[in-house]
């Protein structure tokens, strides 16, 4: 319906369909070609990303992740109850058991102040998973990891371009992983990123890219064959993924101010909501900032929140909720230790996503705007 304002819109916003042609002219479109290295190249020199490694999707960097770090059956992995399963999945895959955290009171990510407790002998690593692009208080979480030995792994699926006390994140944990997948700021359909901070993981995590050979490092000439090293899969994307993606990390600045100018509408629009006490916004601690990754508000219950979900259906305006508890998902819950995670329970009951992508025009965002405030009247 042209008066449909759909959740998300995927977007061309500069040479992707000549980037995609020219990779089809050189004749190679398999991984690991002319864009994959540029992109790589790209984030590497734009965040000091020590290594970056370009992947089919978030969900592989994070099976690369669990690999490197050699996770065993009965391992221990601290992971925030409010994410999406691919965080779990990837060590779920390798054998762990997943100890879920609590959300804090005010922000959907993992609360610092609950993690000790769950540290036991077991415990190998602690999953951050930075939600809608705005930084965990890595320094609290850094110094338990220092305590107690553990990788910290960084789920930065939404947080391109998204800083910690100046920090990019992606760039202070031993490995981290982001998403270039349809929903997010830059985007290539499917897609994703290891980036490795930690020089143990440098060399493997390529042969494991690669799967588990070191065919990189041949093509480079550094060795005069090639074989079968290590455990590994076929983790890097196409070179048309990469040609795509490529062209828009050319417009990322462009990107960044239009989602961040649509964010910050939102939020001065409804926050005479908030002073009403009809709903909340999105809280940003002064040690993170914003990359208009998602806007979101936080209903007063379950019922509220799916009733403004219908009323915008209603008004042909497409919005969302977001994850599930997944310590209370049908796979996990007989597996999880049974605490209750009332804050990560309310944010699954309550959270709402509102439309927000680059093409979204001031007259669509004012239409969402006005359904909102209609309702809450």
């Amino acid at each position: 319906m042209t008066n449909h304002i759909p959740f998300n819109r995927p977007f061309i916003i500069g040479n992707e369909l000549q980037y995609i042609q020219q990779a089809i002219q050189t004749g190679k479109i398999s991984g690991n070609g002319h864009f994959t290295q540029k992109s790589q190249q790209f984030f590497e020199n734009q965040y000091q990303f020590k290594k970056t490694l370009l992947t089919t999707s978030c969900t592989d960097a994070l099976e690369m992740s669990a690999i490197l770090l050699d996770i065993q059956p009965e391992d221990e992995i601290i992971i925030p109850a409010y994410t999406f399963v691919s965080t779990a999945n990837a060590f779920v895959l390798r054998g762990a058991k997943i100890v879920f955290a609590d959300s804090l009171p005010n922000h959907p990510n993992i609360d610092p102040s609950q993690i000790e407790a769950l540290i036991s002998s077991k415990t190998k690593a602690i999953v951050v998973v930075h939600y809608a692009g705005i930084a965990c208080d890595m320094d609290a979480i850094q110094a338990i990891a220092d305590k107690y030995g553990l990788y910290i792994i960084e789920d930065a699926a939404q947080s391109i371009d998204s800083f910690y006390k100046g920090k990019p994140l992606g760039g202070i944990g031993n490995l981290a992983t982001f998403s270039f997948h349809e929903t997010k700021n830059i985007i290539a359909g499917e897609g994703g990123m290891l980036v490795v901070n930690d020089e143990r993981f440098l060399k493997r995590a390529e042969i494991i890219w690669e799967k588990g050979t070191n065919r990189s490092a041949f093509f480079r000439g550094e060795v005069d064959k090639y074989g079968w090293m290590d455990v590994g899969s076929s983790f890097l994307p196409s070179e048309i993924v990469a040609a795509f993606l490529y062209a828009q990390i050319e417009e990322l600045p462009q990107i960044q101010t239009k989602r961040k100018a649509i964010w910050q509408r939102y939020f001065d629009e409804l926050q005479p909501l908030q002073q009403q006490g009809q709903l909340q916004l999105p809280y940003i601690p002064d040690f993170a900032t914003n990359n208009g990754h998602l806007f979101y508000l936080i209903c007063n219950n379950l019922s509220e929140r799916t009733a403004l979900i219908q009323h915008l259906r209603k008004n042909d305006i497409h919005a969302v909720f977001h994850y599930l508890s997944l310590h209370q998902s049908p796979f996990y819950a007989s597996k999880h230790d049974g605490r209750k995670l009332p804050n990560c329970e309310r944010f699954a009951d309550c959270l709402v996503r509102l439309p927000l992508f680059f093409e979204l025009t001031e007259e669509e965002q004012k239409r969402v705007v006005e359904c909102v405030r209609s309702f809450f009247k």
